[in-house]
């Protein structure tokens, strides 16, 4: 009796792709973070760093501004600003993400196995 073994092992070409949007959604992610802790913290505005992390962001906020309005206390040096357009943006980037990461996702591996079975003396079951 022979016996043959096949194993095959397949792996997914889209992780890189996947990587790469997983980077780009968690750079969103991060941007959004700072200028939600900037607004709450009272950043100046006038700084340079400050004025281009709200202009890059404010494309994501803007569609969510006037939802909820903006809650504003003002301090002895800064005005903080709490706004819930950020945290919505944050949500719905988050959400999206999650949505393009499961279109994305493959199996990582897949393995088959195959045994057979081949017999020397086929004779061997011929009745008589």
């Amino acid at each position: 009796m022979e016996k043959k073994l096949e194993t095959r092992n397949s792996t997914s070409e889209g992780s890189m792709s996947k990587r790469i949007a997983l980077v780009f959604f968690s750079l969103i992610e991060v941007v959004l973070g700072f200028r939600f802790v900037f607004k709450l913290m009272g950043a100046n505005p006038s700084n340079v760093f400050v004025k281009g992390l709200y202009d890059a962001t404010q494309f994501f906020v803007g569609i969510f501004e006037g939802i909820f309005s903006k809650a504003t206390t003002t301090g002895a040096e800064a005005t903080a600003i709490f706004e819930p357009a950020t945290l919505i943006a944050i949500i719905v980037v988050g959400l999206i993400s999650l949505g393009v990461m499961k279109l994305m996702s493959q199996k990582t591996s897949s393995e088959v196995k195959r045994t057979e079975v081949v017999e020397d003396n086929p004779d061997q079951f011929k009745q008589d």
